[in-house]
């Protein structure tokens, strides 16, 4: 009987002791993480004017981890291969993205500096990153959903 009660015991111990890991989101309120590009919107000053949503089979996925940023984008009509690596910085309100390395199509497109300087909206699983013209003002923005 003392047999069973201390194997109870130690059974209990050794339950009590471990932790318990989920695979919850921790911290909702980061970009860390994977995410997968749901609608682009067009702007009038502060005003969403069209939401369009992705064509289909067409799927971009962005990862930032570490200050590292990372996106791919395939669209099945398109034989174009669309990349990028590269650092980036948040705050509440702002992200930054240099890339360091981009596919020859991004090349042809990027600014000088491989700079781009967006809004930052965070919300739980979902963010948008919104593009600014010289005066301030929002042009477009990609909309992306927390796939983890």
């Amino acid at each position: 009987m003392k047999k069973i009660l201390g194997i109870v015991l130690l059974m209990l111990f050794l339950v009590s002791a471990t932790e318990n890991t989920s695979s919850k989101i921790q911290n909702p309120n980061t970009l860390e993480g994977t995410w997968e590009l749901v609608s682009f919107n067009n702007y009038d000053g502060n005003d969403v004017v069209k939401t369009i949503p992705p064509t289909d089979g067409y799927r971009q996925i962005k990862m930032f981890y570490n200050g590292k940023v990372m996106w791919t984008r395939y669209v099945p009509t398109d034989s174009i291969e669309w990349f990028g690596y590269g650092s980036y910085k948040a705050t509440d309100s702002t992200l930054t993205e240099k890339l360091e390395y981009m596919s020859a199509s991004m090349r042809k497109v990027a600014n000088e500096n491989m700079e781009w300087h967006m809004e930052l909206k965070l919300e739980g699983d979902k963010y948008s990153q919104i593009f600014i013209d010289a005066d301030g003002n929002r042009i477009n923005s990609e909309n992306y959903k927390r796939l983890n």
